[in-house]
């Protein structure tokens, strides 16, 4: 399924249990969240990087949720938020959202099961030194109830543009919303589906085992996979020169563009993404999965080590774009 499921998140929401939830914290108790986690996790092998939002740069701290290591709620309260980021980003710990902790695992294509690995060794050594807030009947305590219970939220990014340009997204909508589960925009509750992006999750933490999440999640996403791949063979019957032309002019601009607004670019994209599952562009999965963060604004801003406008940022990024497909 690399062809339809671009990556797969599993998200932990825990919560000290000595401590008032994130609304109700003093400057003080924040600043002690922040430390007990990081005392607690000090034994970790790997390498460790944390990062204080407080005491980081505007667009430093926007690259971090382009690349989803962090979510727009915690940019929202950068004078108490903070993140713990693994070397390879395949888990990072978010503290000070809102929840206490917010204990992620990532893993590219579809593979729930690593990601999740990540996220419990995390959240085994946390529980090993120090007690969250959990009740025998609902579960664990969180801020909002929908997260209450197991206290996990598992996504998959499904790239879906056949389904969006052949208006079905309706349908999928309904048929996710009768197994519990929802589809989001590129960066959560809220967001826009750019490039024909959306995260399939769970809707609720309650009342199923993470086991059962995770598998709702995932059987789900194969059935809408099926679909997409559905539509992407009647589009090809339907018009086969269209569709190949519709690919490789993507890909043309793509190579040659010399300036291109983000929005036009994630357009862009998606075809090339769609001509690279088919095997009709020269092009793999791998780069334009990459190529999908490193085109954001504020990677191309760390890119080029120095603040752009707009006009240069568009060039920039055309420029790295380029490169990337035509090395």
């Amino acid at each position: 399924m690399s062809e339809i499921v671009v990556s797969s998140r599993v998200r932990l929401a825990r919560n000290y249990e000595d401590l008032p939830f994130r609304n109700k914290m003093s400057p003080a108790q924040s600043e002690e969240c922040v430390q007990r986690t990081l005392d607690a996790l000090r034994a970790l092998p790997q390498a460790y990087t944390f990062l204080p939002l407080k005491d980081m740069e505007a667009n430093e701290k926007r690259a971090l949720m382009e690349a989803h290591l962090i979510s727009p709620d915690l940019m929202e309260h950068e004078e108490t938020g903070a993140v713990l980021i693994r070397g390879d980003e395949k888990i990072a710990v978010m503290m000070n959202e809102e929840d206490h902790l917010r204990i992620q695992g990532f893993s590219a294509g579809e593979n729930l099961g690593d990601a999740a690995d990540g996220a419990f060794s995390i959240d085994d050594l946390l529980q090993e030194q120090l007690a969250f807030a959990f009740d025998r009947q609902w579960g664990y305590l969180t801020a909002c109830p929908t997260n209450a219970g197991t206290g996990l939220r598992a996504s998959m990014m499904l790239h879906l543009p056949m389904l969006t340009a052949l208006k079905q997204m309706g349908k999928v909508n309904q048929l996710a919303a009768k197994l519990g589960l929802t589809l989001r925009g590129i960066y959560g509750e809220g967001s826009e589906a750019q490039g024909n992006l959306y995260q399939l999750s769970n809707q609720v933490t309650l009342g199923r085992t993470e086991k059962e999440i995770i598998e709702a999640v995932t059987a789900t996403a194969r059935q809408i996979a099926e679909l997409e791949n559905v539509y992407r063979q009647k589009a090809q019957d339907k018009d086969p020169v269209g569709f190949e032309d519709q690919l490789f002019r993507a890909y043309g601009l793509l190579t040659n563009a010399r300036r291109m607004p983000v929005k036009e670019f994630m357009v862009h994209w998606s075809n090339l993404r769609l001509g690279a599952a088919l095997q009709k562009l020269p092009v793999t999965l791998e780069t334009c999965d990459a190529l999908l963060t490193a085109a954001q604004p504020a990677h191309v801003q760390k890119a080029a080590g120095t603040a752009l406008n707009d006009k240069d940022q568009d060039a920039y990024r055309s420029e790295l774009v380029r490169k990337a497909l035509c090395p």
